[in-house]
């Protein structure tokens, strides 16, 4: 695999678009109370906020088409659905919640402006950047990035190495491993993945490279430009939550605790740096995000520059409306919608990566029936009905852990691949 000036531009490009509001909050936060289970705790949120992302994106490399590719062997319909209802969810929960922790984090603490004023000031740049999406690249990848990413491994590195003999709280988590896993949806790292990864094959389509084979390069290697400097950052953010967690109230929020270790490690000019950082992952994100959904629109149109015009400013419109709530709000509006996109999202991601000979559609089909239907009685959970469904998430394997779909999920992939396999030799 090589790397290059334009991989690490792309590479760049595309960990702006992932690093946003939820990668900036949920790790210290988690850290903190990982105490000194921080590791296991890191495992899990990688598996899910890095891994998982990264083979979206290598499974974008072999598509190299758009998202409506990524469930086309279930069927057109069930493909058209699944990508409306994630660029839904994208525009309307992930991107408005940018401008809401830019407000609290940014704006208000420095201005005592109103959260409606900053939404549209925001999203009004946001727009500005969609509709001059071909400069995209090249802005994220050269100049923003690479100062998001030095302003955060900065407050790490500082962190790291400032602290003598830590003391560590004892861990709050019963399955850390498990709460890292589930925690790290709340990113929306791995529907990023299917959204922004076909913003750089369209990118890269747009400045002229068709050939297949350079691109497939090119989106794998910058894949891992964005996979490592993820992991980086989170790892990195988790241990210094649980370094620093004997100096905090257990109760402290996120945005608070951001601000303070932000304070210990930089001073007095940490809550600037922080500012930066803050804006700056915001930003690149729901640029990402508006960019996809826009595109998407657009392909089903006959690539009617109108309607990607009209889709970005729709898009902007209803960040402006959703983004003036607080960032506890839409995090929790968030949850029921994560249980029930995630696994599906998660097993398209895998299904797309694996060979060909064992992902027939009917494969396809069966394996993605049966995360839906096991997905239902977490999604039911999450939205105040764990009474009624308690008793049959503590039937299924990993149900009491919001993973009620993963064995069945398995067990259908090999349990389909085996019947297809005994079909074939037998017609043989």
């Amino acid at each position: 695999m090589r790397f290059n000036k334009e991989t690490f531009v792309a590479g760049f490009a595309l960990f702006s678009m992932f690093f946003g509001a939820g990668n900036l909050m949920f790790p210290p936060l988690l850290g903190l109370k990982a105490g000194d289970a921080w590791f296991m705790v890191t495992l899990g949120f990688v598996i899910s906020a890095v891994i998982i992302p990264l083979l979206g994106i290598f499974a974008h490399a072999r598509l190299q088409g758009t998202m409506l590719d990524f469930a086309k062997k279930v069927s057109p319909t069930f493909s058209l659905i699944y990508c409306i209802l994630v660029y839904l969810i994208s525009i309307t929960l992930p991107s408005p919640r940018t401008a809401s922790v830019t407000h609290e984090m940014v704006i208000q603490p420095f201005f005592g402006t109103s959260a409606w004023l900053t939404s549209v000031v925001y999203f009004s740049l946001v727009l500005l950047f969609v509709l001059n999406r071909s400069k995209v690249l090249n802005l994220l990848g050269k100049f923003l990035s690479p100062v998001l990413f030095i302003v955060v491994l900065s407050i790490i590195c500082i962190g790291v190495f400032s602290v003598q003999n830590p003391v560590i709280n004892p861990s709050e988590f019963k399955t850390p491993m498990i709460k890292g896993l589930l925690e790290g949806y709340q990113t929306f790292d791995a529907i990023g993945a299917v959204v922004v990864g076909a913003v750089i094959i369209i990118s890269l389509k747009i400045k002229g490279e068709n050939n297949f084979i350079r691109n497939r390069r090119v989106i794998i290697s910058s894949g891992i430009v964005a996979g490592m400097g993820l992991l980086i950052i989170y790892s990195g953010m988790i241990y210094n939550g649980a370094l620093f967690s004997t100096q905090f109230e257990t109760n402290v929020t996120r945005t608070e605790l951001l601000s303070g270790l932000s304070f210990i490690t930089l001073g007095k000019i940490g809550k600037t740096f922080l500012s930066i950082l803050v804006g700056l992952a915001c930003f690149t994100t729901a640029v990402g995000i508006i960019t996809g959904t826009a595109d998407f629109i657009k392909g089903l149109f006959n690539n009617s520059q109108k309607v990607y015009i009209l889709t970005a400013v729709i898009a902007c419109f209803l960040g402006v409306l959703i983004g003036q709530f607080n960032v506890h709000n839409i995090v929790t509006i968030a949850i029921p919608a994560l249980m029930f996109i995630y696994p599906i999202t998660i097993i398209l991601i895998v299904l797309n990566i694996l060979p060909n000979r064992f992902t027939s559609p009917l494969v396809f089909r069966a394996v993605v029936v049966v995360t839906i239907m096991f997905s239902i009685p977490d999604f039911f959970g999450s939205i105040g009905m764990q009474k009624f469904i308690s008793p049959i998430l503590e039937i299924l394997p990993f149900g009491k852990y919001s993973l009620a779909w993963l064995i069945p999920a398995i067990v259908t992939l090999i349990l389909m691949n085996v019947l297809s396999y005994k079909k074939d030799k037998t017609i043989s």
